[in-house]
């Protein structure tokens, strides 16, 4: 296809940048906004569903704009409940995402990378290595798709986005970015920032701008309060060790009353003694902080275990005596390969 004919996928574009998109067709912005509360209704696969846009405009759109959408995913069910999605994309390449349904929410891990450069040692995603970047509409349309299999199952809606799928989302932040404008935007997917979780092992700089411009919650995945330990398990720790990354949490822009959860997956005898347990506690003790606890979820290969149920409350009893709050967080979708660690964006045949 020449250039001048290649199309652009709408779903690609923020409420400005669809703005300047059809003035860039002569016309006037409003038909930019008018658009943005289009392509995220459910159902709305064609222009010519878009009933208050001019007949001419509707019949112009096709010639240089598409809508893009998710379809047939692979789904596999946890007797949990939880739902993991294997999306395909138009490279062939799959992605995965799970939806988590809750008594109160409805919450869905979204992915963000295909693969992940990061190679944490006890995460399966990491031994993928980077494939690339989601696109801005490859990490809306897993919000899109999941929302809408969620209201034909009776589900209800989705209420939580987590950042915490496939990838390092601050290694794609400006497709992030443009992804959580869209999602926050009222006329978009109308999602409320306190909403929305972006984890991330600890890219500084970019953990810093995320804060300057959303005002989502973020996530740290610690996993070790020690350097050398989270040198070990975390190679991103070399370039940003410990001590520069707590500095960069201290910097970050809060909200009033809003405090970043610290991620720490306990690996029986690395990182989950009573020792490790107080070092944490001393280097939090500034920062606004809520903790989660997580057991090790096992995946192929992997040399690492959970330590025992008495070690892990053990370890919990320390932060609390501390006037730390922590969660024990419980694990969800581990029997379909859905819990966290276990995504690796594997063909499957099953459907459900």
């Amino acid at each position: 296809m020449p250039p001048s004919e290649v199309k652009t996928d709408l779903k690609n574009l923020t409420r400005d940048q669809l703005v300047s998109f059809v003035e860039s067709l002569g016309q006037p912005s409003f038909r930019g906004r008018q658009i943005l509360a289009w392509i995220y209704r459910p159902g709305i696969t064609d222009f010519s569903e878009m009933t208050d846009l001019a007949k001419e405009f509707r019949a112009l759109l096709p010639r240089h704009a598409y809508i893009s959408r998710f379809t047939n995913p692979v789904t596999e069910t946890s007797v949990d409940g939880t739902v993991k999605f294997g999306f395909t994309l138009e490279d062939g390449r799959m992605i995965e995402s799970v939806f988590i349904p809750e008594e109160d929410r409805n919450t869905l891990c979204v992915s963000s990378q295909v693969g992940c450069a990061m190679g944490c040692r006890f995460c399966l995603t990491g031994t993928m290595g980077f494939i690339r970047n989601l696109t801005t509409a490859e990490i809306v349309n897993q919000v899109c798709a999941v929302s809408e299999y969620a209201l034909q199952k009776e589900k209800g809606r989705l209420t939580n986005i987590v950042f915490m799928g496939m990838g390092e989302p601050l290694a794609n932040l400006d497709n992030l970015l443009a992804a959580i404008s869209i999602l926050t935007e009222q006329r978009g997917l109308d999602f409320a920032g306190r909403r929305i979780t972006v984890s991330t092992c600890g890219l500084v700089p970019q953990m810093i701008r995320l804060g300057e411009r959303t005002d989502v919650n973020l996530a740290i995945s610690l996993h070790a309060a020690d350097d050398a330990i989270r040198d070990s398990i975390m190679p991103v720790n070399v370039r940003y060790p410990v001590a520069e990354l707590l500095e960069g949490c201290k910097l970050f822009p809060h909200k009033k009353r809003q405090r970043i959860m610290f991620e720490y997956t306990l690996l029986k005898g690395i990182n989950d003694s009573d020792g490790d347990a107080v070092l944490l506690a001393d280097l939090l003790q500034d920062i606004p902080c809520k903790i989660n606890l997580l057991s090790m979820n096992p995946t192929k290969g992997n040399p690492y275990t959970s330590p025992e149920r008495s070690r892990i409350l053990s370890f919990q009893k320390i932060l609390r005596e501390r006037g730390y709050t922590v969660f024990i967080r419980r694990s969800r979708g581990s029997d379909i390969s859905a819990a966290c660690g276990q995504l690796a964006g594997q063909k499957r045949s099953i459907q459900v």
